[in-house]
């Protein structure tokens, strides 16, 4: 048995610039930071022929072309194996439409287990590739790079997307104790808001390449991860709300689909109780929200929030990992 652990991801800045419809006409850029919620993927040699699949259904084939979970059937086609296994998942967070990544950071712990279960080993960052190669070359997601790699490589980092599909990965490097102040600042919150993730990026897209304006506001949103980044490097915690804020005035105003009246309300009662700035995180249309705040304001953000659900979380650095072979 094999069981590979791979964190979501919670992304600050520069976020729908991972899209081609953006960098392939410049570099994108998105700062974010893996976090301590993960996605458990199994591999288990079979003694019976097929394949059996074990994830919010159990699916039982005797094939790969059989298989209807697309990213299932797309890697293992991909490297090869064509049955004899048990593959089952888990994951700490609602693993649809919460905005922390969860499709990517289960594709590329499924990548990660089935080439241990080969016995080849692949870099991280290889992974978070050929993880975008699965969701969006093969299964055709409309959807951008970020996730895949920020998963894959873990840590707080600047992740950059080229016109020629390179992506590079460049950790966030901060005087002592300073993440750990940032992330004991974070409050996050579940709307209980399921969407579809790729509805909402195919729409964010299609904006962005028809109107020269709303390319221009994910400019400026790629222009504040140098700006966060800087502010880190410096020890300004307490900028990071501000940059939340403004980053997420300018994402909120792309399409009518990432924001709605209830997230609206959301976002201004977290900041009439003292939250300096947050986001809706993901593509938008709801999942979980952050909000940055000092500490002895977060009764009352929690308070102004209560019939929404808090969740406890921290960062995580060691990105995808196996952590069971046998």
């Amino acid at each position: 048995m094999i069981i590979s652990k791979t964190p979501l991801r919670l992304s600050f800045v520069g976020g729908g610039s991972d899209l081609p419809a953006f960098y392939r006409d410049g570099v994108g850029a998105v700062l974010s930071t893996s976090i301590n919620k993960f996605v458990y993927v199994t591999i288990n040699k079979r003694f019976e022929p097929g394949i059996r699949l074990s994830y919010s259904k159990t699916e039982e084939v005797l094939s790969v072309a059989e298989i209807e979970h697309r990213i299932v059937k797309a890697t293992l086609g991909k490297l090869g194996v064509d049955g004899g296994v048990e593959i089952t998942s888990v994951a700490d967070i609602p693993s649809r439409g919460s905005g922390l990544g969860s499709s990517s950071s289960f594709t590329v712990g499924l990548l990660h287990a089935l080439y241990a279960y080969l016995g080849q080993y692949r870099p991280k960052l290889d992974l978070g590739r050929e993880a975008c190669e699965v969701e969006i070359d093969l299964c055709g997601e409309p959807i951008g790079k970020q996730d895949q790699y920020a998963a894959a490589a873990g840590g707080l980092n600047i992740i950059k997307f080229y016109p020629d599909e390179t992506v590079t990965v460049e950790p966030v490097i901060a005087p002592a104790g300073v993440t750990d102040t940032i992330e004991s600042e974070m409050l996050m919150f579940y709307t209980g808001i399921v969407r579809s993730a790729s509805g909402v990026l195919q729409q964010q897209s299609d904006a962005v390449a028809a109107d020269k304006a709303k390319k221009q506001a994910l400019v400026r949103m790629t222009e504040l991860v140098d700006v966060l980044r800087d502010e880190i490097s410096r020890g300004n915690t307490d900028a990071l709300g501000e940059i939340l804020h403004e980053n997420w005035m300018l994402k909120k105003g792309l399409t009518a689909a990432i924001s709605s009246g209830d997230i609206d309300d959301y976002y201004d009662a977290a900041r009439k109780a003292g939250a300096r700035g947050g986001k809706l995180l993901g593509a938008g249309g709801g999942g979980f929200m952050v909000f940055s705040a000092p500490k002895e304001r977060h009764a009352d953000i929690k308070a102004a929030l209560s019939h929404l659900r808090h969740v406890d979380f921290g960062f995580e650095n060691m990105g995808t990992s196996i952590v069971f072979y046998q």
